[in-house]
Formats: C-alpha cells, sequence, structure tokens
C-alpha cells in the first residue's frame, strides 16, 4: 500500500539508521506516470482474450519492478472472494526472467522458477528417474535436478497453470528473453510464451526496457494477439512532466526520516540531470546517500552526498540515448500512418474521388461555356477587348481614311 506523501513518523527519528533506511526503501509513490500504466495493465488483463500477450515497455529504472508489485497486490485484492471458496486457485503468478550466464537464456531454468513460484512439489522429480538416459557409450539412470531437461519441465508448467488458473503470468526483465545462440530466430523465443499463454489460456505479460521492441511485430499471429503499453519517463521539456518532476521530489522530501528536511527541490536540475527523469533511478539514488548519511550518523542529507554517490555522466549518457531511441521507436508517426493508408488503398481511393470531381467540375465549365455560344444572337460579335487612349485614336483616324 502506498504511503501517504504527509511526511515520515516522527518516532522513526529515535530508531536507529537501518530502520530508517529500511522505511524510506519501502517507501513508494503513486506518481501519475506509474498510475497510468497500472491501469492500462489491469485494464488489459481484464479485457483482452486469455490466450494473449501484452508487452509493456519502458526506459532502465522508470519503475516497472514497482508497478509488478502493485499489479500482483491489486489482482490478489481483487480476487480474495474466489480464492476463499477455491483455495487451490492462485491469483497472479510472477517471476523475474533472469540474465543467462552463457549468453543464452535458459528455458529450462526459468521453467523452474515458475515451477517453485507456484510452490509445486517435487520440482526436481518431473522426470521419471526409471528412465535411462545414454551417457557416452553406457545407459544410466536419469538422475533428476536442476538440469534437468527442459520439455519436461515446460509440461509440468503446462499441467500447473491448468490445475491453478492464475489471472495472469507476469515475467521481470523480459528483454533477457532476446538473449540467444546465433542458431536461433528470436521469433523462435517468443514462440514458447506464445504457446504457453495458448496451450494454459493464460494472458502473460512481458515487462522490460525498450529492448522489447523487437518483439512487436515478428509475426501477423503475433500482433493480432499482443498489445504494447508504454511507461515512459519524465520529460523536462514538458511544463506539465516538470511539475510532476517537482512534485515528486516533494514528496522524497517529507518521507526522509531526517531531523534536517533535505531540500532536494532547489537542486531538481541536477536530480533531473541524473536520473533523465525516471523514478526509479532517483528513488535508488537517494536510498546509496542515505546509506552513507547514517552510515556517519550525520543529521542531513546535503549536496555533496547527492554528488558522492551519483550516477555518473557515462551512465547517464547511456541510459538516455536508450531512452531517446525507443522513445523514438514506440511512437507512431504521421508518415507511417500514411503509409498504412496507401497500403491500404484509402489514399489512392480519395485521389480518385479527388480527379473524378476535378474532371466533373471541368466538364460543367466546357458544357456552360458551349451553351452561351450556342444562345448568342445571330449578328452578335464575339466579346473582345477594344482599344482604347492613345491607341484607339489612331485606330478610329485609320477608319475613315
Amino acid at each position: 500500500m502506498d504511503t501517504e506523501s504527509t511526511g515520515f513518523p516522527h518516532e522513526l527519528l529515535s530508531q536507529p539508521g537501518p530502520v530508517r533506511l529500511a522505511y524510506f526503501r519501502a517507501y513508494t509513490m503513486a506518481h501519475p506516470r506509474l498510475l497510468a500504466a497500472r491501469e492500462d495493465i489491469l485494464n488489459a488483463i481484464h479485457e483482452v482474450a486469455p490466450n494473449s500477450l501484452i508487452l509493456l515497455m519502458g526506459p532502465t529504472g522508470v519503475g516497472k519492478t514497482t508497478l509488478r508489485a502493485k499489479v500482483e497486490q491489486i489482482l490478489t485484492t481483487e480476487m480474495l472472494p474466489e480464492l476463499r471458496a477455491d483455495p487451490v486457485r492462485l491469483p497472479v503468478v510472477s517471476v523475474e526472467c533472469i540474465a543467462p550466464e552463457s549468453g543464452t537464456f535458459s528455458w529450462r531454468d526459468h521453467f523452474r522458477r515458475l515451477l517453485l513460484q507456484m510452490d509445486e512439489p517435487l520440482v526436481d522429480y518431473k522426470v521419471n528417474p526409471e528412465t535411462p538416459v545414454r551417457m557416452g557409450e553406457r545407459a544410466t539412470k536419469f538422475l533428476p535436478g536442476a538440469r534437468a531437461a527442459g520439455s519436461q519441465y515446460h509440461h509440468a508448467v503446462e499441467q500447473v497453470l491448468h490445475f491453478r488458473r492464475p489471472v495472469a503470468v507476469l515475467l521481470d526483465e523480459a528483454q533477457h528473453l532476446a538473449r540467444m545462440s546465433s542458431g536461433r530466430r528470436l521469433s523462435d523465443q517468443l514462440d514458447v510464451i506464445k504457446s504457453l499463454a495458448n496451450c494454459t489460456r493464460t494472458v502473460h505479460v512481458l515487462l522490460g526496457t525498450y529492448e522489447l521492441l523487437a518483439f512487436r511485430n515478428l509475426s501477423a499471429q503475433l500482433s493480432r494477439r499482443s498489445i504494447d503499453i508504454h511507461f515512459p519517463r519524465y520529460r523536462v521539456d514538458d511544463s506539465n512532466d516538470r511539475k510532476i518532476f517537482l512534485a515528486v521530489l516533494r514528496s522524497f522530501e517529507q518521507q526522509i526520516p531526517l531531523p534536517e528536511p533535505p531540500r532536494l527541490v532547489e537542486e531538481w536540475e541536477y536530480l533531473y540531470e541524473r536520473s533523465i527523469g525516471c523514478v526509479g533511478v532517483l528513488k535508488d539514488w537517494l536510498v546509496r546517500a542515505l546509506t552513507g548519511v547514517f552510515r556517519r550518523n550525520a543529521n542531513a542529507l546535503t549536496l555533496r552526498d547527492l554528488q558522492a554517490h551519483a550516477p555518473s555522466v557515462a551512465q547517464c549518457d547511456k541510459m538516455l540515448s536508450e531512452a531517446l531511441e525507443g522513445e523514438v521507436s514506440i511512437r507512431e508517426d504521421a508518415e507511417g500512418s500514411k503509409r498504412l493508408r496507401t497500403r491500404l488503398g484509402l489514399d489512392c481511393r480519395e485521389t480518385s474521388r479527388a480527379g473524378s470531381s476535378t474532371g466533373a467540375a471541368k466538364q460543367v465549365t466546357i458544357e456552360t461555356t458551349s451553351r452561351q455560344k450556342r444562345l448568342r444572337r445571330p449578328g452578335q460579335r464575339h466579346p473582345h477587348r477594344d482599344p482604347i487612349g492613345l491607341q484607339a485614336t489612331h485606330y478610329a483616324k485609320a477608319i475613315n481614311v
């Protein structure tokens, strides 16, 4: 539950530093970007087909992990009556996709983590240990453990999802799914998630960085069954975003348990510069700075503390480059819409219609001119400009001569 931004409990000032640090670390803020993304995910989970995929993308440190925790909490609260009537059911399954050590994402390890998250018993015994396995020139019995074959774990996950019937499966850090060997295609990775969602009729939500953009349009079938949700950072060139960022800093000021309140708003430009407008980056930075303050038993958080624990310029530049590239890629521009309309034949139809209208107007003009010619009286001359002025005088003299 979100802590109200009315200030920290003052009895915390008598507590040791680790207790006060734990309080601030647990504090989460329901800022507008987070609330909008949360509502988008919840609406999508309840509205889409049960075998759909939802892709939530945003820059690193924007608050996707916090968002996942909020969605879990709300889904669990909404399902409490059903959970009381059916204790076997799970409200939601949430797991983080672990970055591979060998450069290739391990589905075997991922499925095992899913089973453990769902409290499945005997996870290491999903394969019949009596089945002989060829080891070189001799056959031996299978030894169950973390290195069990991924296909058996895959089948076990399908069965557990059928039995526990969660509303959704949330996969955090889903960009790690793109880590694969050179012999595999990117579509093969997402086909595994797609088939799992289809077989179990369970919505899968993939939360990750802009690297998930590579998954968006791998196939027409996937595009039809997936929904994109953007969780952006705050931009200082937008006046409304700037006001919200300042409000976020004021809330953090009120929740930092120190005798002397910090003056974060006064240093808002520096704080924005080193967080690039991502609340998650800002929160982690403040936690590191507070750790140093509590370790030396200081009473105030100063600019020097912020500078000592700030992300480096190179780190911020890298984060900003990836954020800008992702924001450009996810934005739908007018040129893209025009190309789509042209390929659908909509612009051609309008051009043809406009051409027909122009041709009809020309035909009407021609017919009107012809009718005017036919209505002229016998002996009436054609209309033309008569000479005037000095030129007209010479013309008159020439006629008299």
